[in-house]
């Protein structure tokens, strides 16, 4: 069986990277994509794939549909090396709604709570981030989520209406940044481990706060070394690949 490439090693299709027409994808090579709202990831992972002309491609990381940023697309051998992907550290950088959740924790289901936010104000938003999200904590994974319990996709149950006892795990938050507040909106920058649930976190902090939260808008910045501002769009890679 086929060792991991270690990701140093492996060509990275970017900006500044080699031209794509130049690597040979089944020897393996990583695609630095921005994907864009809408597009679900195995939507840009088929797309790539019939540009490339390659078989073997995968994504080493799920990005909802509604969300957009960093995707890293790996070829041929590299997929050996998702799992070392998938093991870096995250950025995004989300915008939490107060004064609303919704069953998904997002903007992807309707409301079905609203709770008063006039009362909240920057020091406490931050005296709440600080004393409940960062370094390790026990985080519940969004009933709408890929997760299993007892083998079934919890997003199937809560599609139907079951109640299932959703699961907890312990992440790792390393940095949360407030960058723009324009109330009931806060903007924020998140680094954080592999599993972490922003969703998770925007309806948590609503709670913390005394209100309701959910997360209206999500962009994954970094992963790793990666940038998002190294990243190819479809239509980019398209034209760098005929250039």
């Amino acid at each position: 069986m086929a060792k991991a490439i270690p990701i140093s090693e492996l060509p990275v299709i970017s900006r500044d990277g080699p031209e794509a027409g130049e690597v040979s994808y089944s020897a393996g090579a990583i695609l630095l994509m921005d994907k864009s709202a809408g597009w679900s990831s195995f939507d840009v992972v088929k797309k790539v794939r019939g540009m490339i002309k390659v078989k073997k491609i995968g994504h080493a990381g799920t990005l909802d549909p509604a969300a957009t940023g960093l995707l890293m697309l790996c070829t041929g051998r590299a997929t050996k090396s998702i799992e070392q992907i998938q093991e870096l550290e995250k950025e995004y950088v989300g915008t939490v709604r107060l004064g609303a959740s919704t069953p998904s924790y997002d903007a992807e289901t309707e409301i079905d709570v609203e709770a008063e936010w006039q009362h909240i104000k920057r020091e406490q938003i931050e005296s709440v981030l600080r004393a409940k999200f960062i370094g390790l904590i026990d985080q519940t994974v969004p009933p709408y989520s890929a997760v299993k319990v007892k083998g079934r996709r919890l997003y199937k149950s809560a599609r139907k209406g079951e109640e299932v006892e959703l699961k907890s795990r312990e992440v790792h938050i390393r940095e949360i940044e407030i960058t723009y507040i324009n109330m009931p909106d806060i903007t924020l920058k998140i680094r954080c481990s592999k599993g972490t649930y922003i969703r998770s976190i925007a309806h948590d902090l609503g709670l913390a706060l005394g209100s309701r939260g959910y997360l209206a808008g999500l962009r994954r910045t970094a992963i790793g070394p990666f940038s998002v501002n190294e990243a190819l769009t479809v239509d980019e890679l398209q034209k760098k690949l005929t250039a």
